[in-house]
């Protein structure tokens, strides 16, 4: 057996006897990069705290991954379609891994966003690798069983990012959130040179790199307003965005309408079924995304657990995305991916509106069936969407299948959090006000309390720790009448302490459920849209013709 894996599986005259142990290595490397965004989430406490990082410098941490991340994938994909797939994955690895030994030993804010934006670029080089190499690797009769892994695989590492975090941060800082993706992506580069056979387009004509720049213009431009409007207002940078981000986009339709040979034929989504799949991806993980950053902030804060219990808290949802994907791979061949789908999404807009009775009195309990059905609706949706916007591609793009995927995955998580998560911190920060309206806590405390849920703890435990030093002083004061005077001050900074903890707790879980309500009717608004979108009876399976792979609607 040769230690290294050269012959292409188009050369093989039987399907690659390993393409399943190839197909692990490719799930390897996706739970890496949607770890390196989940598991932020239990991280960035302690990062804030250890390096004093702003409001703002934080949603850069998070975000510097997202806007080369989802910019470049387009254009990464085609170049890996025409150099060399394996060599996109491997060289997105190391570029990824490399971030990571960055972020272990950032101590800035500037140098972790840095960390950040480089295992973004690797993330872009990897994520639509994945997917080419898996559909170059398996015949076409399976290809949807392993997609349905690869869906799997994604929704487990939503659940596990926080789980790993947690388990770190029980012994280790936050840096070592960032190294523990260097040896999986060591492994995962081994793992590709032994398993997984070299693919490239058979023949591919030279890269559109206009579209592919006009691309990374109008996605980042559009990802970056998405981050700074919502979270910072709509001033000159967002405003400024916004409107490249329309040029980018009009610019890049006309260019890929006129090229011969476009990086991304546009006319594809004019098909029905290709919309409305892309449709769906980017709608569900606008619910998915936005719904996984305040429950684990509900979780953390409200309910008070820690890292690894939080962690440990999301496995329902891991689990149910499994049982969610073998049903799909049962029901989506004898009923079609339109009801599969369908059902999915009406699933992902239960799950949210049984959020919407979230309360001050919640407890871990009442969230175990809205992530249970959550995970089922994910297994349901995505896998067949998945399998129908490769479909769409010839085996010449099949990079360019997967970046069209993954970017309409990314762009709809990006949007749940900007637009949920805007519309969260705006709530929990008006029901705060009224929360405390007619109390005794100065406006400055007020106003920092209502940045965030965090915040407002910090504030609550500044005034408990006041209340405690001044009990001390009336412990050690000598004067009767002065000790009665400090006594009852402490006990009404104690009761203050109390009813501000109180007033945060309601008011974050009034949020949750006032935020829940708004993705349920905007994800049950485009259930109805893709359900109308998608058509009734699927097309055959079958292998793209060569000669004709411009012709998305006949290379299913």
């Amino acid at each position: 057996m040769r230690l290294v894996m050269n012959q292409p599986v188009e050369q093989m005259e039987r399907p690659y006897a390993r393409r399943w142990w190839a197909l692990l290595v490719l799930c390897l490397s996706l739970l890496i990069i949607v770890m390196a965004n989940t598991a932020l989430t239990v991280a960035a406490p302690d990062m804030t705290e250890d390096l004093g990082l702003s409001s703002a410098d934080l949603q850069w941490v998070i975000d510097g991954y997202t806007v080369p991340y989802a910019a470049l994938m387009l254009l990464l994909g085609a170049i890996g379609d025409k150099y060399s797939r394996r060599g996109a994955l491997v060289l997105g690895l190391v570029v990824f891994g490399g971030g990571a030994v960055s972020g272990y030993l950032a101590g800035s804010a500037t140098a972790v966003i840095a960390a950040r934006a480089v295992m973004g670029v690797g993330a872009a080089l990897i994520m639509p690798a994945t997917l080419s190499l898996l559909a170059s690797t398996f015949p076409r009769a399976e290809r949807a069983k392993a997609i349905t892994l690869w869906t799997a695989t994604a929704g487990l590492a939503i659940a596990a990012g926080p789980l790993v975090a947690g388990a770190l941060l029980e012994d280790h800082g936050w840096s070592s959130t960032f190294l523990i993706n260097v040896p999986i992506a060591a492994l995962a580069i081994v793992g590709a040179f032994v398993l997984v056979p070299p693919s490239k387009a058979d023949h591919h004509d030279r890269i559109d790199y206009v579209g592919g720049l006009l691309s990374v213009v109008w996605i980042g431009a559009l990802v970056y307003m998405i981050i700074e409007g919502p979270h910072f207002g709509w001033g000159a940078k967002a405003i400024g965005a916004a409107v490249l981000a329309g040029v980018g986009l009009v610019a890049f339709v006309l260019w890929e309408l006129r090229h011969p040979r476009p990086v991304l034929d546009v006319r594809r989504f004019a098909e029905r079924r290709f919309a409305g799949s892309n449709l769906a991806v980017a709608l569900f993980f606008l619910a998915v995304f936005g719904a996984f950053y305040y429950l684990t902030q509900h979780l953390q804060f409200v309910l008070g657990y820690d890292a690894l219990d939080t962690g440990l808290r999301m496995l329902p949802l891991a689990g149910a995305v499994f049982v969610g994907s073998a049903l799909t791979g049962y029901l989506t061949p004898r009923v079609g991916m339109k009801w599969t789908v369908s059902a999915g999404m009406v699933g992902g807009t239960v799950a949210l509106a049984l959020l919407t009775r979230v309360d001050a009195g919640s407890s871990y309990g009442d969230f175990v069936v809205p992530l249970v059905v959550l995970g089922l609706a994910i297994g349901l949706a995505l896998s067949p969407c998945t399998d129908a916007i490769m479909g769409a591609f010839p085996e010449s793009e099949l990079g360019v299948g997967g970046a069209v995927n993954d970017t309409s995955l990314e762009l709809g998580g990006s949007l749940g959090i900007a637009i949920l998560g805007s519309l969260l911190g705006t709530s929990y920060s008006d029901h705060l006000a009224d929360a405390t309206h007619g109390s005794k806590l100065p406006p400055s405390a007020l106003a920092t309390a209502q940045d965030s849920v965090g915040a407002g703890y910090a504030v609550a435990q500044g005034i408990g720790d006041k209340a405690r030093q001044v009990a001390g002083q009336a412990a050690q004061a000598t004067d009767p009448q002065q000790a009665a005077q400090l006594k009852e001050q402490a006990r009404q900074l104690s009761e203050g302490a109390r009813q501000m903890a109180d007033s945060v707790g309601s008011s974050f879980s009034d949020a949750v459920a006032h935020t829940s309500l708004v993705g349920a009717v905007v994800l049950g608004a485009g259930t109805v849209l893709v359900a109308l979108l998608l058509p009734r009876k699927d097309k055959p399976a079958e292998e793209p013709a060569e000669q004709e792979e411009r012709e998305p609607a006949d290379v299913c």
